[in-house]
């Protein structure tokens, strides 16, 4: 039971590690895919029913991490962006936050 719990915890520090390494690049942002929704004043979704679409642009990197990662585990509920987010690992996830954040509002 020792060496099981031991190996959890040694592979909790090793996730924790991983997570760090992570430095956000704007310039190498995948954002190809938000831009044709996020990128557009104005614009409303019609799927499943009519949603505003907010503008990315300024906001904070820390707040569009946490929005995106939620849509990857399903606590944020909105099909196309669940999809996107399940594609996304966690370094173009940083930096596609890095992208917005450096954005003027």
């Amino acid at each position: 039971m020792k060496k099981f719990f031991a190996l959890l915890v040694l592979a909790g520090v090793a996730n924790l590690s991983a997570a760090a390494d992570i430095v956000a690049n704007a310039k190498a942002a995948k954002v190809e895919q938000c831009i044709g929704c996020h990128g557009i004043p104005g614009y409303k979704a019609t799927f499943p029913e009519v949603y505003p679409v907010p503008m990315l642009g300024g906001q904070s990197a820390k707040y569009l991490e946490n929005a995106l990662n939620a849509y990857k585990k399903g606590e944020r509920k909105h099909p196309s962006m669940r999809g996107i987010a399940a594609s996304m690992t966690d370094q173009d996830i940083a930096n596609a936050a890095a992208y917005y954040a450096a954005q003027k509002k």
